[in-house]
């Protein structure tokens, strides 16, 4: 029997707006492919919840994009916050990382790559203005709710470590399913997953969100009336390279439906549903230190290096995944190199004293916790702050800017390849954002 609703209890609510861009642009995460859009496959969309618990209010608003920018990010919060009085360090603002999407950001990367365009200032005006009237119109139509979190088992679905076919992944999918305390009717499922949405390839010219797209539309088809706000995990070497048959969308849907009908059976079957639902926040600002890069010579070497076994792997013919990899370590020696030549010249300081600093938020949200990290996290950061925590954590990466790169792992750092060469920060930045995280899961428990 469910309680009747006081101050303290959940109130929640769901809203969404369309972001697909109104004119064609360079569709960005492929290098030195001419990409512009000829149309739209299915819409690129921000997507928000909103939960209220007492006096505090927060706001988690996913977009399909391929990331957003940390000024980007102080912007779209303080507009949000202004217009709404949720404050900023409430704010959550998410990318899922499609590759099908236009250009949100400046890297320093992008200068090797002539096709690339800066970013369209009015576009992200638009996103913004479109992230205000989300958060609004959610906090307009808050209403007494109850949730519950679950998990789901997805291994193999969607893909798995694209560095090494035995190498880490989290097959966990965190779910929390929100839903209306007068008539049990679903309102929101919030998720959690770490995997790269790399199905479709530099061929594709179309809008996109992805397998995304699929996996949201198999929940919001099995639970009319809900909608789903998608956050991807830590997925720097997470990937569907081992498992596709295909680049086409034909096969994003053959995935995302799994991976969403596998959501939709633990949604099925969670339990302890709550209207005390505690929902608290902690931020905090860290001190980053970039790396140097290597001098010109050694950059240089490292690329006739990944060109020779590129062509090796090909004229063997070793297979996608293999021939894939080692391709991406032709574009990450590429990158090395450009890094070096902005050592040289000054620029890669500038880069540094940019990225100085480093965001970790956390949430309590009912019984569990959720991390937001900016940046590229390799999946072993996020398995060890889950491994610690004193409550069930669910990490998400890409969220409130970026890190200019990856996040690699020691390992990754000796064994070289593409996300290695093409990381700001040494594996030591993993570190200090899984211990601030238990630090202020800790404060929350």
């Amino acid at each position: 029997m469910t309680t009747p609703n006081t101050l303290q209890d959940l109130e929640a609510a769901f809203a969404r707006r369309e972001i697909t861009p109104k004119t064609p642009m360079q569709l960005v995460g492929y290098p030195h492919v001419e990409r512009i859009s000829t149309g739209v496959h299915d819409p690129l969309l921000a997507s928000a919840l909103v939960l209220r618990q007492g006096a505090s209010t927060v706001a988690l608003i996913s977009f399909d994009l391929i990331f957003v920018s940390p000024e980007w990010t102080r912007e779209c919060r303080a507009a949000i916050s202004q217009e709404t009085g949720i404050a900023e360090d409430h704010i959550l603002l998410h990318a899922t990382h499609t590759h099908s999407g236009p250009v949100t950001l400046d890297f320093l990367s992008f200068k090797a790559d002539l096709v690339v365009p800066p970013p369209d200032e009015e576009f992200l005006q638009y996103v913004r203005e479109q992230a205000v009237a989300v958060v609004r119109e959610a906090l307009q139509n808050l209403q007494p709710c109850e949730a519950a979190w679950t998990t789901a088992d997805v291994k193999g679905l969607a893909g798995g470590n694209r560095i090494d076919a035995n190498g880490a992944e989290d097959p966990e999918a965190g779910l929390l399913i929100v839903r209306r305390c007068e008539n049990h009717a679903p309102v929101a499922v919030l998720s959690v997953y770490s995997m790269h949405p790399t199905v479709l390839h530099e061929d594709s010219t179309l809008y996109s969100g992805d397998f995304i797209a699929y996996a949201r539309q198999e929940i919001e088809e099995a639970f009319p009336g809900v909608g789903v706000v998608y956050l991807n995990g830590t997925a720097g070497n997470q990937s569907p390279r081992r498992v596709v048959r295909a680049q086409t969308f034909a096969e994003a849907e053959r995935l995302g439906s799994a991976l969403g009908g596998r959501m939709v059976e633990a949604l099925r079957a969670a339990q302890g549903f709550t209207s005390d639902f505690p929902v608290e926040v902690r931020q905090k600002m860290i001190s980053l230190e970039g790396k140097k890069f290597p001098s010109l010579a050694e950059a240089q070497a490292q690329v006739d290096k990944a060109n020779q076994t590129f062509e090796r792997l090909k004229a063997e013919d070793a297979g996608h995944a293999a021939v894939r990899t080692a391709e991406c370590t032709v574009f990450g020696a590429e990158k090395l190199l450009l890094w070096s030549r902005a050592e040289a010249s000054g620029e890669a300081e500038e880069v540094r004293q940019k990225y100085s600093k480093g965001e970790v938020q956390v949430f309590r949200l009912g019984s569990s916790a959720l991390a937001a990290w900016p940046g590229e996290f390799f999946v072993e950061f996020g398995l060890e702050a889950k491994r610690h925590a004193k409550i069930p954590l669910f990490v998400s990466s890409y969220c409130n800017g970026e890190l200019h790169g990856y996040i690699v792992t020691e390992e990754a750092r000796k064994a070289g390849g593409y996300e290695a060469q093409n990381s700001l920060f040494p594996p030591s930045v993993g570190d200090q954002f899984v211990e601030t995280t238990l630090q202020l899961v800790d404060s929350l428990v």
